[in-house]
């Protein structure tokens, strides 16, 4: 009999911010680790304040802390370090994010930590690393995503190099983040010991790049801006249709090439020396473009998707997010969730990221309140009601 989570019984603590860092803790508390996010006692964690908010409580904190219990420590003055080491003490995971460092100058060292608990984890995310030339600078997802390639690489062949409207860096770096911890969390179970994790935001994006940097140092090529285009294949495109709709269509298989361009009405161009590969159908782009496009662009996107889907052809509509929440598939799978919230009476969020079919991740709370489970997390970690009281008052918790 397995149990209701993979991760019950592992303990995390989550004293990062924005994004990275807090997005792993995440996606460990989904599947039952018990996360204790800490924040400052006064301003609280920045993400309560990013991004939307309703009835002035914000909305990217809610899905961010979720299955998180908080509790709030000022980690700058020894007391609260004490505090953090106490808690620490029978911890698994110790999640963190400021400059490097600023752990040392709060006598909070991996060495001294492992000196209160040797078999922690201690996860290190900044923007450049430990060590290094950049390693003490101010490190954002969003310089990532422009170091990495990725802005250079996106965008239409005219216009700038662009940058994606969302934490990306940041979501790719906090999936690493969890998959690295949970690598270490292995290794424990074989030497007994943690073992502390670097991760440097500027890397993990560079594994879903693929392999522009073997194929810079192999051939020299540097990538280019193609818009919606593929260098590695064709027809691969946004077309819009006759009632306005955008569709995509992917032709990364050689037969759903042919099927589209049978469909669309040409089938003489497979038959041409050039279709014989995604790579040299990408240099013939102009011309497939022009005959997918113009086929689309005379039909409704209705019939357009199912003549796709008859001719077992890949095609997807563009959606917003109203148009997520409305779609069938997604509503089959369960992906987008309603949490039961004290604060805003539901809180609609996606769900766990996949299904596990013996030990299935859930959602058991939004995100909570600033300090709503301090008395519980410090009287687990032995301190007294009494003492309690006293640190709130002078304001080293709250």
């Amino acid at each position: 009999m397995h149990p209701v989570n993979a991760l019950s019984g592992i303990k995390v603590v989550d004293i990062s911010t924005l994004f990275a860092g807090p997005t792993a803790a995440m996606l460990l508390g989904d599947f039952g680790a018990d996360v204790i996010k800490i924040e400052h006692p006064q301003r609280g964690d920045p993400s309560r304040g990013h991004g939307q908010a309703k009835d002035g409580v914000g909305l990217w904190w809610k899905v961010l802390s979720r299955n998180k219990r908080t509790t709030a420590i000022d980690l700058s003055i020894p007391e609260g370090q004490d505090l953090l080491k106490t808690i620490l003490a029978d911890a698994d995971v110790l999640i963190e994010n400021f400059r490097p460092g600023t752990l040392e100058r709060w006598n909070l060292s991996p060495e001294q930590l492992h000196e209160v608990n040797p078999r922690l984890v201690i996860a290190r995310v900044t923007g450049f690393g430990q060590f290094g030339p950049m390693s003490n600078e101010p490190g954002f997802g969003t310089l990532a995503e422009a170091m990495s390639g990725f802005a250079s690489m996106t965008g239409e062949p005219d216009g700038p190099p662009t940058l994606p409207p969302l934490a990306l860096a940041d979501g790719i770096a906090a999936l690493a983040g969890a998959y690295t911890i949970m690598v270490a969390l292995q290794s424990r179970q074989q030497t007994g010991e943690g073992q502390v994790v670097d991760l440097a935001i500027i890397e993990p994006i560079l594994t879903v790049l693929g392999p522009q940097i073997t194929a810079y140092r192999a051939l020299g090529v540097i990538p280019e801006r193609t818009g919606n285009r593929s260098t590695n294949n064709s027809p691969r495109n946004i077309y819009r249709t006759r009632d306005g709709r955008w569709l995509a269509i992917s032709t990364s298989a050689q037969s759903i090439a042919e099927r589209v361009v049978r469909l669309v009405g040409r089938p003489e161009l497979v038959d041409e020396p050039w279709f014989a590969s995604g790579r040299t159908r990408a240099q013939h782009a102009d011309e497939l473009d022009e005959a997918v496009g113009g086929w689309i662009a005379e039909r409704d996107a209705e019939d357009v998707i199912a003549a796709f889907n008859e001719a077992e052809a890949a095609i997807a509509p563009v959606y917003d997010v109203s148009d997520v929440v409305a779609d069938p598939q997604f509503q089959t799978l369960g992906t987008v969730l309603d949490v039961p919230d004290p604060e805003l009476g539901t809180v609609a969020m996606q769900n766990v990221l996949a299904r596990l079919s013996d030990t299935p991740g859930e959602i058991r709370w939004a995100g909570p309140r600033l300090g709503e489970h301090t008395h519980e997390i410090l009287t687990e970690a032995g301190v007294s009601t009494g003492d309690i009281a006293a640190l709130r008052e002078r304001g080293v918790v709250a």
